[in-house]
């Protein structure tokens, strides 16, 4: 094995202004990771120090040859990894439409549980359990079906029930993460730089917002995360440990030492949704609306969701009462490739969806493609935090959702009046146009830029200040005045002066 070459340089910006903070983690920082680039795409676990690459590859897919190995080119890993990831969440989208034998249903909140046990078997149902959401104000039951019957149509028979006033498919969500060959870049540091970071953190660092993320769990005493508040909920009510996916999440936003966060001081409650006992982290309806609730009875202000799946009307009353109760949707638009459907929740109009770009620019060949995009954001070969005091280099539109979800933290501090579709507004009106010119079905209005984005918001009276650790690596212009008050998602046609617009012309296709 090659020595490693890559070295991530340790970091520890001075937040100036920033509240106390309750730490979580460990106060000594762990190990510098060097990593070759070049092995860097193999799929390989364990290689040492504190590098963690994950894998996705199931053995059937191993035996078919689809997954990586060291006996492949780089194009044919590349080429591996990016059917393999499609086919695997386009699966996802379509398997979520009947998922298990089980329904959620709005019940009538006078029954007591025997009389909802006894609804339950009237139809030929199981009561899982039923609870009260504050935020959709309803009592909702999680049944599973017992009969013959399909749950489709067991759905539709127990919304007859006078005591029923809706019933549906417990749909069913994963997480949106997908390993992708490096091509040279330099994956510790170029997420930083194309979204200026630096530069936006002399002006926010998301100091006093609140980030719910609801994910797979979170190492909380990862070093990246020492000195951040992460309040941590169980969804599941499982036992399970941290999950690479969740830390690497929460470390998109809030990573402080090695790495640099889009907003290092936010705080952020970390809700694990998603259970790792199957093939991939998996939740549901049900789950994710408990997830929602506790977000919103918590204090959140933004929600990023990193997950995929059909169009859910039960999830879909949620994210309008969160958008009713002025709180930021972000979500990732989804790993399944251009010829997938819209996927939920980041095709619902209350949500800001993401896809994702590489350090060149182009759209990762597997993120999404749809009308209701708003903004890209760097999501192939992000070195990320893993648990155990370790770090994973992963892809996905999972992670452009994380980084542009602390973007949106940066716009809540300088004016915490701001209204989500404002926040949408000002990250289309300052993202640097990529692609056709103009908004377009891959990448939104552009690439986000954080710096731009929060120059334009109107400082508040005593102003944030943080001074980056190393000069800025890209030239800016002065960012446009944006109305962000009450701007309506018709500004978003309008594109940003911060950075050239220019065709993409080297895309990578799958």
């Amino acid at each position: 094995m090659r020595s490693p070459s890559v070295n991530i340089s340790s970091r520890a910006p001075s937040l100036a202004g920033a509240p106390s903070v309750q730490s979580v983690g460990r106060t000594s920082p762990s190990p510098i990771v060097r990593i070759d680039p070049n092995l860097a795409g193999r799929g390989v676990s364990g290689m040492g120090n504190n590098l963690r690459r994950t894998s996705n590859c199931t053995a059937a897919e191993r035996d078919n040859g689809e997954c990586s190995s060291q006996m492949m080119s780089n194009s044919q890993k590349h080429k591996a990894n990016i059917q393999a990831g499609r086919s695997k969440v386009l699966d996802a989208s379509l398997a979520s439409r009947a998922t298990t034998r089980q329904i959620v249903a709005e019940i009538d909140a006078a029954l007591s549980d025997a009389q909802a046990d006894a609804l339950a078997r009237r139809h030929g149902l199981r009561r899982i359990e039923s609870r009260t959401f504050e935020l959709i104000g309803a009592t909702l039951g999680l049944f599973r079906v017992v009969s013959g019957k399909s749950v489709e149509e067991a759905s539709r028979e127990f919304a007859q029930d006078g005591s029923v006033r809706s019933a549906q498919p417990n749909v069913q969500y994963r997480l949106q993460e997908q390993n992708a060959a490096t091509r040279g870049s330099d994956p510790g540091k170029y997420p930083e730089i194309e979204l200026h970071l630096p530069q936006a953190h002399t002006l926010a660092d998301g100091a006093n917002v609140t980030i719910a993320v609801i994910d797979s769990g979170v190492d909380l005493r990862h070093p990246e995360f020492a000195g951040v508040t992460i309040t941590s909920f169980d969804a599941l009510d499982s036992k399970e440990g941290p999950h690479a996916h969740g830390t690497g999440v929460t470390g998109a936003i809030v990573s402080h030492v090695k790495l640099m966060g889009s907003a290092p001081s936010a705080h952020i409650l970390a809700i694990r949704a998603f259970g790792t006992t199957g093939k991939s982290p998996e939740s549901s309806s049900y789950v994710v609306l408990k997830a929602l609730d506790i977000a919103a009875a918590h204090g959140a202000q933004i929600v990023n969701m990193s997950f995929a799946g059909s169009k859910d009307t039960l999830i879909g009353r949620g994210l309008s009462a969160l958008a009713a109760r002025n709180i930021v949707a972000v979500a990732a638009a989804g790993n399944a490739g251009p010829k997938s459907p819209a996927l939920y929740p980041a095709a619902d109009p209350n949500v800001i969806a993401v896809s994702a770009t590489d350090a060149q620019d182009r759209l990762f060949a597997a993120s999404n493609r749809g009308n209701h995009i708003a903004v890209a954001a760097p999501g192939v070969d992000i070195f990320l935090p893993a648990p155990d005091d370790k770090y994973q280099i992963t892809s996905g539109t999972s992670f452009s959702s994380a980084f542009v979800s602390g973007v949106a933290a940066l716009l809540l501090q300088r004016n915490p009046t701001l209204k989500p579709e404002g926040v949408r507004a000002l990250l289309m009106k300052t993202a640097r146009d990529l692609g056709a010119p103009g908004i377009d079905d891959q990448f939104g209005a552009g690439e986000a830029d954080a710096f731009a984005a929060v120059s334009a918001v109107s400082a508040p009276a005593t102003p944030v200040a943080v001074v980056p650790d190393r000069p800025a690596t890209r030239e800016l212009s002065e960012a446009p005045a944006v109305d962000d008050g009450h701007a309506g998602p018709t500004m978003a046609a309008d594109k940003s002066v911060t950075g050239r617009s220019r065709a993409d012309t080297d895309q990578t296709r799958p």
